[in-house]
């Protein structure tokens, strides 16, 4: 279990900024991953484990052998927004199945 810590925090907030800016780019190996079945697979099971590290923590705090609520609020945050990412990846992927489905031949 990782303690985030404010440093790390505006540090991932200083890095993620480049990113969006276009300052900091993916390098050549790293564009070629893998196949889109694998990326999906990797996504869901970080899904799948962010929404276990919010359950453990709000257990933890429940039950009284932590008291970061605030970590245990931060982690449930994140496994909601991740879960929700997922669900509107989802929905457009099937809409656009649906797309292909309906062209003629």
């Amino acid at each position: 279990m990782s303690i985030i810590t404010e440093q790390s925090m505006l540090a991932t907030m200083a890095l993620q900024k480049d990113q969006a800016a276009g300052i900091i780019r993916p390098a050549e190996d790293q564009a070629e991953a893998g196949s889109f079945s694998d990326l999906m697979k990797q996504k869901v099971v970080s899904v799948n484990t962010d929404q276990n590290l919010a359950s453990a923590r709000t257990a933890a705090v429940e039950t009284g052998e932590s008291d970061d609520l605030v970590g245990a609020m931060v982690a449930s945050q994140k496994a909601s927004l991740s879960f929700s990412a997922m669900v509107q990846i989802r929905n457009r992927l099937v809409a656009a199945l649906d797309e292909i489905m309906k062209m003629p031949i």
